[in-house]
């Protein structure tokens, strides 16, 4: 018969089995190219708009979007959707009046995010189809082998179609899995492409075109980025919590003092992958820019270039703002002080009610104004090297910050359930014993 422990340790191993199965899936699917493109004249054509966003959001997808799978939209339309829902719930009655109905009102929240994927993968499938139909090689040869409104219907259902899938795995991820699924999606897309950058990379030595010195430095600095990263995941803000005596039968408890720990990125791994993909829904094309394309989207295009100072400006003020916006989700200081209250902790010098909550909020925007200054020293740096020395995309802040960040929660995750079974073994251990002391 099998013990507690045994059965912790096969659901974990079942578990990470699933989540290596799921994205053996996500990265087959990279390779299955949309009906109806030419992939010569497509690769040909990528080479020169992979610039910018363009580069990012193809870094993200796993190199779905350079060959134009079945996946290119990646997940990013839910994405762009939750991020709209999130924005929804702050600003409208309605929707935080939802919000605060639970679990229920959590189900109905993720219902309609899932709706309003579908319209914005639609969207963003007729815009790349349409896009598609207008490039061409220097030689004049066409990404499309049949242009028409034929081609844009299977185009907005094929992506259509992939996201979905794309949605629906991260969800069981999530929950059949180990880690967040949507961030291991986009994980596993980073890591698969890690060799070949490497390759590119040591390429351009060979070639002359980067010293060997300076490929070493950027190695070091790549590591030291990577150290940073973890050391800031780990800084916490300790928030010292007083518990007051308290008379439990014919005993007098005494007063009991914790601490609160406050992540000093509250936000995580979000802000930048929100501004990317925010970066991504108006600009879904704008690589795909043709002769024929008007001014202004030439210009905005140009603009979200590598290296250009509007992609910089525009990153790093989304990052800010996701990062402030998003650490209020995380952390209510109104609902943290009242549950307080409520169990009749207090901060010492700080009242109950009110004036614990602005404390709350006073400590929580200094502390995010550090985080934000830290994501956009590690998102923003290392991209002012890769524009100007041409170094592989994957080599970015953007890129390790996800690598990293993802690697430390998921192993979080499978510490949790370690130390579960560890928990079994122990009770298993002392129930038998009692047994054979009844005896």
């Amino acid at each position: 018969m099998a013990t507690a422990g045994q059965k912790q340790q096969s659901e974990l191993s079942s578990r990470i089995f699933f989540v290596l199965g799921a994205l053996i899936v996500c990265r087959i699917g990279t390779y299955v190219p949309l009906p109806g493109i030419d992939p010569v004249a497509l690769e040909d054509i990528f080479k020169q708009q992979s610039g910018g966003i363009l580069g990012m959001f193809d870094m993200f997808s796993g190199g779905a979007l350079s060959r134009m799978s079945v996946f290119a939209l990646n997940i990013m339309p839910y994405i762009s959707a939750s991020i709209i829902m999130q924005l929804s719930t702050a600003i409208f009655p309605y929707m935080e009046e939802v919000k605060k109905e639970g679990a229920t009102g959590q189900r109905k929240i993720t219902q309609w995010t899932r709706y309003l994927t579908v319209l914005l993968a639609m969207g963003q499938g007729f815009g790349m189809a349409a896009g598609l139909e207008g490039l061409t090689t220097s030689s004049g040869a066409s990404a499309v082998i049949d242009p028409g409104m034929m081609f844009r219907m299977s185009t907005v259902v094929t992506l259509l179609g992939g996201t979905l899938f794309l949605m629906w795995l991260g969800e069981q991820i999530t929950q059949r899995g180990i880690g967040n699924g949507i961030s291991l999606i986009i994980y596993a897309g980073i890591v698969a492409n890690l060799p070949s950058a490497l390759a590119s990379l040591f390429e351009l030595g060979r070639t002359g075109a980067l010293s060997t010195t300076f490929i070493i430095f950027l190695i070091v600095m790549a590591i030291a980025v990577i150290y940073f990263i973890v050391f800031m995941e780990r800084s916490f803000r300790r928030m010292t919590i007083q518990y007051p005596k308290r008379q439990v039968g014919m005993q007098v408890m005494g007063g009991q003092t914790s601490h609160m720990p406050i992540k000093i990125n509250t936000s995580g791994v979000i802000p930048p992958i929100f501004a990317s993909s925010l970066l991504l829904l108006p600009l879904t094309f704008a690589g795909f820019v043709g002769q024929d394309s008007p001014e202004w989207l030439q210009a905005l295009s140009a603009q979200l270039g590598r290296g250009q100072i509007g992609f910089m400006v525009a990153y790093g003020l989304l990052i800010v703002f996701f990062c402030f916006f998003y650490t209020t989700i995380v952390f209510n200081a109104k609902e943290t002080s009242e549950n307080l209250r409520k169990n009749g902790a207090i901060v010492p010098g700080y009242r109950p009610g009110a004036m614990t909550s602005e404390y709350f909020e006073y400590v929580l925007s200094r502390i995010t104004v550090i985080g934000s200054a830290y994501l956009l020293f590690v998102c923003l740096l290392p991209e002012f090297l890769v524009s100007k020395y041409s170094v592989p995309f994957y080599f970015g802040g953007t890129s390790l910050l996800i690598v990293v960040t993802v690697t430390m929660d998921t192993m979080i995750q499978i510490q949790s359930h370690t130390y579960a079974k560890q928990y079994a073994n122990l009770m298993n251990k002392k129930q038998n014993k009692q047994k054979r002391f009844n005896r």
